[in-house]
């Protein structure tokens, strides 16, 4: 049996994973550590919260004494680190919480899993990390690290920290880089939830500048499976870039979910741009292909088909999210951007 702290598992990403992996294996025993900030929650983990192996901790990574109790009281001897503050817009709006959670508390949950001797540290990163390209070219895990906002430069921190750990105290860590996530549960301030949730409620569609801005899209269920691999085979110390070769320009995913949606173009509006907006990202994920033997499973085409029906379906579930806080920061970070 493997005990696994996932930190920030109440999130997108992280509930996703937990899902996907209590589903599929039984060898896993899963303390999921999350804070529930706004973007946490638990209704994304109900399918899990019944599983013999699995455990819930609502708390802080940075909280050291609770981080260590844990470590204590679960023989913790593998850590996946999703936690993070990830919203670029939020991280231009304040800084200071992406830096505590992201760099602060990586240090913390780093200073605790040296202490009990864990046999891996996976820190879940981020594409953002390598800046902007140009029109062509493609992050490759020897690309420089480069960010360009807030969010972006405190998890270039935290993983120059983890790879200092690694190469200093000989700690076994792993990281992975990904392109931009979409599918089930993902909060509804990203772009793709976001546009399909006002195509749903015949709401303006905001977009930045001119939306020709691009990103290289993975489905959470693929980027899980990447992580799954790492964690049991990934080579001590390395980096891995985790990409589907998907790069659509936001303009044009704006428009396939209006078309299969059947609305109007005339919902789009094209609002302020946000400041130091990085143009493009495109992953090459060669390394994690070829060490590792992964590879997507989904093509966009019909995991976006999938995402849009579930936000369809699953109506209750975001409608209880933007009747809240949400609706104070949807109206400051885009009504007033005009």
């Amino acid at each position: 049996m493997k005990n696994i702290l996932v930190t920030g598992g109440a999130g997108f990403i992280g509930s996703n994973f937990i899902n996907h992996i209590l589903q599929n294996r039984d060898d896993y025993f899963i303390v999921n550590l999350d804070k529930l900030t706004y973007a946490g929650n638990l209704e994304n983990l109900k399918q899990s919260e019944n599983n013999p192996n699995y455990v819930f901790v609502k708390g802080d990574i940075q909280n050291y004494e609770l981080v260590n109790y844990l470590f204590e009281k679960y023989k913790i001897k593998y850590v996946i680190n999703f936690a993070a503050e990830s919203h670029v817009d939020r991280s231009i709006l304040g800084a200071e919480i992406f830096y505590r959670t992201n760099v602060i508390g990586t240090n913390v949950l780093l200073e605790i899993a040296r202490k009990y001797e864990v046999e891996k540290f996976l820190q879940v990163s981020t594409d953002e990390v390598y800046g902007s390209l140009g029109p062509t070219g493609l992050f490759t895990e020897k690309t420089p690290l480069s960010p360009n906002s807030p969010y972006s430069s405190s998890k270039a921190a935290a993983d120059l920290m983890v790879q200092a750990y690694n190469h200093t105290y000989g700690m076994p860590t792993l990281i992975t880089r990904c392109s931009n996530n979409y599918g089930p549960y993902q909060f509804p301030e990203k772009l793709i939830p976001l546009m399909i949730i006002n195509s749903i409620n015949n709401k303006k569609l905001p977009v930045y500048g001119d939306g020709m801005n691009i990103r290289d899209w993975i489905y959470v269920i693929d980027h899980n499976r990447a992580i799954e691999l790492v964690l049991e085979n990934g080579k001590d110390g390395e980096v891995y870039n985790i990409g589907a070769s998907n790069e659509m320009k936001n303009i044009d995913i704006v428009k396939l979910i209006l078309k299969y949606l059947n609305k109007s173009e005339d919902l789009i509006e094209f609002v302020k741009d946000r400041p130091g907006h990085d143009r493009r990202y495109a992953i090459d994920s060669t390394k994690i292909q070829n060490e590792l033997s992964w590879k997507p499973l989904y093509s966009f085409d019909e995991a976006i088909k999938f995402t849009i029906d579930w936000y369809l379906e699953n109506r209750s579930w975001w409608e209880r999210i933007i009747s809240g806080d949400y609706i104070k920061y949807y109206n400051e970070q885009y009504l007033n951007r005009k």
